[in-house]
């Protein structure tokens, strides 16, 4: 097991290597840069200062030049200091993260809770009329993209009926703590996170249902069902357990998409995370965080489907034994 990770680390690098290369020349590609932003914003800059900010911020040199200095800095850590925030990459992300980490978990824990036992529901029920409401559920779900679903909701639980906050993570000009701290970030996360595991739950719950159909089709689940062993064991202990592969594979693939969706649901809900964050960068310019930004993904993506991977080991030993063999 500890070949195997060793193994897996050794392959990211080569894999950040080239994304950080072709991220950068993209962004690099773009129309305009943070000072002509900056002077777009302020008509009455002279030529000379624009071309001193240009060359203060290091946009006067070529591309590849650019990108060999700042993969040496990144290298040690340093992603450069955000134009818009003027501290290092690393500190804002590391301000902002916090909140994002919070929306993202709430977010996975129900997506689990909802769509897992929905999957088996539906799978145990196949083609009975709760399966095809679970199924036509599901392709809604898939087809709403999450703005409109984020917008929906917000007009009928904050607008209308007044339940939920409308933005932000926490009550402004109320000082609360202990319990009530806890309940006011619990309301005020609430809805980001049910839109949000909303646009996870239909895929999980189809592939939970096809992976339980396989399962309880086997060999060995007729042969429990005809020693007439108790129903809830054969479901959860026997079928559920042998069809957790491709649902760890969704689950871990949710991981970074969680932190992707909420650039959109972040910014609809006010909430000071670091995809509201990325999403501002986008329309300031501000490059540096971008990349910082793009880079957590990267590392976060790369260490889900690690995880995933060793979470396949505790499933099923086979799987162990072949990542081994492979290093």
């Amino acid at each position: 097991m500890k070949k195997y990770i060793i193994f897996r680390l050794l392959l990211m690098i080569p894999i950040i290597l080239g994304v950080s290369m072709i991220v950068f020349f993209i962004f690099s590609l773009v129309p305009g840069d943070y000072v002509d932003s900056l002077a777009l914003n302020n008509p009455g800059y002279s030529e000379e200062k624009i071309d001193a900010l240009k060359e203060k911020f290091g946009f006067d040199e070529p591309i590849p030049v650019r990108y060999i200095k700042w993969l040496h800095n990144a290298v040690k850590g340093d992603f450069g200091e955000s134009f818009v925030w003027q501290r290092p990459v690393t500190e804002v992300i590391k301000i902002f993260v916090k909140n994002s980490f919070l929306l993202a978990f709430f977010a996975f824990i129900l997506q689990i809770m909802v769509a897992v036992p929905l999957g088996v529901y539906s799978a145990v029920k196949k083609y009975s009329p709760m399966d095809r409401v679970l199924t036509l559920f599901s392709l809604v779900g898939i087809s709403v993209p999450s703005v409109v679903l984020a917008l929906f909701l917000k007009k009928i639980f904050c607008l209308d009926l007044k339940l939920l906050p409308m933005s932000g993570i926490r009550t402004l000009g109320v000082e609360l703590t202990g319990g009530a701290l806890v309940m006011d970030v619990f309301l005020h996360l609430l809805l980001p996170a049910v839109v949000l595991a909303l646009v996870q739950i239909p895929a999980l719950m189809r592939h939970t249902r096809a992976a339980m159909l396989e399962v309880l089709n086997e060999d060995y689940i007729l042969t429990a069902r005809a020693k007439g062993l108790p129903r809830r064991r054969i479901l959860f202990q026997d079928a559920l357990r042998n069809a957790l592969i491709p649902i760890i594979t969704i689950l871990g693939m949710s991981v970074p998409d969680l932190f992707a969706g909420a650039v959109i649901i972040e910014s609809i809900f006010g909430i000071p995370g670091v995809g509201k964050v990325a999403l501002d960068a986008v329309s300031q310019r501000d490059f540096p965080f971008l990349m910082g930004f793009t880079m957590f993904l990267t590392v976060l993506t790369l260490f889900s489907n690690m995880i995933t991977d060793l979470l396949y080991a505790l499933v099923d030993p086979r799987i162990k034994t072949k990542g081994e063999s492979r290093t």
